[in-house]
């Protein structure tokens, strides 16, 4: 080999040193965990922020990665939760085969409605996904004997995680339950992320029709990450379904899919990890915000977004990473 050139092995031995595991990278896991035994009383509240991190980091992966920005989300979290709820309801009450299966019809809505919506661009886009989000509600409205309607579905049933720990009362199960997922679909997303292909999402984030011109397939990735993030959002709702026992039309609104985005933009657009700051930060100021001011605590939240976009553009984890520059 002349001197100067780079083999094949030394490009992938690179990529594979660059994009290994860092030490820091440990720290939510432990944080979640330590979390578990030093608020005991907020199990509830740490369970569904677990779930939630899982809808947050789906929209991630769309959004931060791909730049597709979509104001129906909530439409796979909701067709998820709908998905474990009436198996549930209906005697398939195992919890990992119920996740597996809402992941699944999710990742199909969403690979079917991807196949229209993305291709338009822009105010199209954003409207199109908003469209497809209500009629999936309406239909879930009107499909009462199946889903309940506005009265939500009822009887649902979850049998024991591995046929040995019970949901319980104290979401003790449900909290290390979505513990597991999140981290499994988490190290999923990272390898995406890191992959060949999860450089090209990005590539066409920033330059779409720079990638058309040198041959990458844009419309078939973009369709492949969608339906991706469909999935990881489907597993989310069937989460939020199987610890809470419970599915109402909610699931697939609009304030459903506002919210991810507001969290989503508190921790940081396309890091990856700001899904692990950014929902945390909006579930807790909520819980706080929602007793102090019963009535008007969104009036605070939407202060504090204002407050972060203004000041903070890359959201808290814009933050950290303008101060440790500041310090190197």
């Amino acid at each position: 080999m002349a001197a100067g050139t780079v083999s094949a092995d030394q490009v992938i031995q690179a990529f594979r040193r660059r994009h290994r595991l860092r030490l820091y990278e440990a720290l939510p896991w432990l944080v979640a965990i330590a979390g578990f035994f030093v608020f005991p009383s907020y199990q509830a509240l740490g369970a569904q922020i677990l779930a939630t991190v899982v809808f947050a980091l789906s929209l991630d992966l769309a959004m931060g990665y791909a730049g597709i920005v979509t104001l129906g989300h909530s439409a796979f979290f909701g067709v998820g939760a709908y998905t474990a709820g009436i198996l549930g309801a209906n005697g398939w009450t195992e919890p990992i085969t119920g996740l597996i299966a809402a992941g699944v019809v999710a990742a199909i809505v969403g690979l079917i409605s991807g196949a229209v919506v993305l291709r338009t661009r822009g105010l199209s886009l954003l409207m199109l996904t908003l469209v497809v989000a209500t009629m999936l509600q309406e239909a879930a409205n009107k499909a009462n004997s199946v889903t309940g309607g506005s009265d939500g579905l009822q009887g649902m049933e979850v049998a024991p995680v591995l046929g040995l720990f019970k949901f319980d009362l104290y979401y003790h199960t449900a909290y290390f339950y979505s513990l597991v997922v999140l981290f499994l679909l988490w190290y999923l997303a990272r390898r995406i992320v890191h992959s060949p292909f999860g450089h090209t999402l990005q590539g066409i984030r920033e330059n779409e029709a720079r990638m058309n011109a040198i041959g990458s397939p844009v419309y078939l990735r973009r369709l492949t990450v969608y339906s991706i993030a469909a999935g990881f959002a489907g597993v989310s709702g069937a989460l939020v379904a199987q610890m809470t026992k419970s599915v109402a039309l909610n699931v697939l609104s609009f304030d459903t899919s506002g919210e991810i985005i507001i969290m989503l933009m508190l921790g940081g657009v396309g890091r990856l990890y700001g899904a692990f700051l950014g929902v945390p930060i909006f579930m807790i100021a909520k819980d706080r915000f929602s007793e102090v001011e019963p009535v008007y605590w969104y009036f605070w939240i939407g202060l504090l977004l204002v407050l972060i976009v203004v000041f903070v553009p890359g959201g808290a984890l814009g933050l950290i990473e303008r101060l440790r520059r500041r310090k190197s």
